[in-house]
């Protein structure tokens, strides 16, 4: 029914379309009959595989309103579809209270397994093919450490990109940076005032924040003075202020460069407030009064008129704000990457603030407002609490990679290991167990990063997924060295549950990229690195019997969707462990 090469998709990525469309026209042929003609029923995956491979729950839904058994309407179902004649389907059940349970065939399973075997980058559809996809996170201000809350949504933003290139859109990655502000003029005046001519380190940076920031907050002379450093900046009118701006940029943006490589994010475009900065403040200049209004100096959007609040897009002193810079931002974008879909990664905190931008934007230009999307994510904490730049309470990325690595090099008995393999699978390690502990639940969530839980290799964490895959793969390579190779023939009469649960990759990578929900491919992940790691306990891979070559092959689809899958997160997978 379903051929093996059919253009946009997987065999078993298609066949499951195929399939849902003959149970649901199954359904409303039944229904029909009935005297039903709209009625609202799911067809999903069982959560135990072993129930089936789909279930539907329609006759649990509609018995109420006939006033009929729904186990008697489950079995009308059923002959309905069995009537179908269905290759792909080896048999259909009713259990429980009335869910209809279809299973799937052997050979379907067989070809699948094969299918997955040849095709290393198994996993990816078509639903995007042709788009254009700009995807904006991360987003550190120059000046100040990258520290763990800018963790957050690069793990996120990297993981929405590359979930779109797997569903098969064009994406480009942006980072948007605060290179102005009143942060930056705090930055300036400590340091100038400590005497130094150029900004030659972060730390030099982080901590003229910290003292700038006080004497802002504590000395009026300070404040003005800052103010004024402020005022110089946006119009580059003093060259000590320049140089001393200059090198403190270029140093930041050097730093985030060794830190995006570590995490394996390469941006496409950086854009920055400096530049945004006026193309905001001429569209809210350009739009007034059908927009913005005065207001005691300032121009705002009277948000309270669309059920928003009010917000300051130019201040009194006719500087542009954040608002006005993330207007500009968005025709910035616009001009430079005309894209089809615009998602934009931040903090919960200014999600109220957005819900404004957006409204002020749709009413400028709709429809990039109505292509842009944003995303709001939580707090990354550790037990200790939450950090604040202004005080010099922060916990910078690096310091976390490098505590996490010390406890997984505490942990690592491999002596075989040279020092540079080691301590570069120490920090794939690492950083694949923060990526896990960030996107293993939905993203408006905060967490609190636990280091037990997130370096275990036994469970819930991404070492955990990180060693199935070099087990699988470390068998594949024992097969090698006795000359067996995974071949999907022979299969054993039943089907277990890892070769139910293998077909299913390109289906979760489709639902995690259009629902924004890497969470359910982590959930995924674990639930077959689970199976795996149980077929593995009760099977042996390896021996001389006819079976052994389709073991190795369920042992090689595993590898192959574990891998997909942690590469779609953005965690690699390291050779050894």
């Amino acid at each position: 029914m379903v051929k093996e090469e059919r253009e946009g998709g997987s065999f078993c990525y298609n066949t499951f379309i195929v399939i849902r469309k003959i149970i649901e026209s199954a359904i409303h042929k039944t229904l029909k009959d009935l005297g039903i003609l709209k009625v609202s029923f799911s067809i999903e995956h069982p959560d135990d595989p072993d129930h089936g491979d789909f279930s539907a729950n329609v006759a649990l839904v509609v018995s109420k309103e006939l006033g009929k058994d729904p186990r008697d309407m489950a079995e009308k179902i059923a002959d309905t579809l069995r009537s179908q004649k269905v290759i792909e389907i080896d048999r259909i059940e009713v259990a429980g209270p009335g869910f209809v349970n279809i299973f799937l065939s052997r050979d379907f399973f067989t070809k699948s397994i094969s299918q997955i075997i040849k095709d290393p980058e198994f996993g990816k559809t078509e639903i995007y093919k042709g788009k254009k996809v700009m995807v904006e996170y991360t987003d550190p201000n120059p000046f100040k450490e990258f520290h763990i809350g800018h963790l957050m949504p690069n793990a996120i933003g990297e993981s929405i990109a590359r979930l779109y290139e797997w569903n098969g859109a064009r994406v480009q990655r942006v980072n948007y940076q605060g290179d102005v502000g009143l942060h930056v003029a705090k930055v300036l005046w400590k340091v100038k005032n400590d005497g130094l001519k150029t900004i030659e380190n972060v730390q030099a940076s982080a901590l003229g924040y910290v003292g700038g920031a006080k004497s802002y907050e504590e000395d009026e002379t300070a404040k003005r003075e800052i103010q004024e450093i402020n005022k110089k900046i946006y119009d580059r009118s003093d060259a000590v202020i320049n140089k001393l701006y200059d090198s403190g940029k270029k140093t930041s943006l050097d730093y985030f460069e060794t830190i995006y490589r570590k995490l394996g994010t390469k941006f496409d475009y950086s854009f920055f407030e400096s530049e945004t900065g006026k193309i905001g403040e001429e569209l809210v200049r350009k739009n007034i009064p059908n927009v913005f209004e005065a207001s005691e100096g300032a121009i705002i959007f009277k948000g309270e008129k669309h059920s928003l609040h009010t917000r300051v897009f130019i201040t009194k002193e006719g500087l542009p704000t954040y608002e006005a810079k993330e207007l500009g931002l968005a025709f910035l974008k616009e001009k430079t990457y005309p894209s089809d879909i615009s998602v934009v990664v931040t903090a919960n905190e200014i999600k109220d603030y957005f819900r404004v931008l957006l409204k002020a934007l749709s009413i400028i230009n709709s429809s990039l407002a109505e292509k842009t999307v944003h995303i709001s994510h939580g707090i990354l904490r550790l037990p200790s609490g939450k950090m604040s730049s202004r005080t010099g309470d922060v916990i910078t990325a690096e310091t976390l990679i490098a505590d996490v690595s010390g406890v997984i090099r505490s942990k690592m008995k491999n002596e075989s290991m040279g020092k540079n393999e080691r301590e570069k699978i120490i920090e794939e390690i690492a950083i694949g167990a923060i990526k896990f502990s960030i996107l293993r639940q939905s993203i408006g969530k905060d967490i609190v990063f636990d280091f037990d839980k997130s370096l275990s290799f036994e469970g819930d964490s991404g070492p955990y997924l990180q060693y199935t895959a070099v087990r699988a793969r470390s068998v594949l390579e024992k097969g090698k060295e006795v000359g067996k190779i995974s071949k999907a023939n022979n299969a054993p009469s039943l089907v277990s549950t890892l070769e139910r649960l293998l077909c299913r990759l390109p289906e979760i990578m489709e639902r995690s990229g259009k629902n924004y929900a890497p969470q359910l491919l982590v959930s995924y992940l674990l639930e077959l690195a689970g199976a795996f790691n149980a077929y593995y306990a009760y099977n042996r891979i390896i021996d001389d019997s006819t079976e052994s070559p389709y073991r190795l092959a369920l042992t090689q689809a595993t590898a192959t969707v574990i891998e997909n899958g942690l590469s779609a997160l953005g965690i690699k997978v390291p050779e050894k462990m």
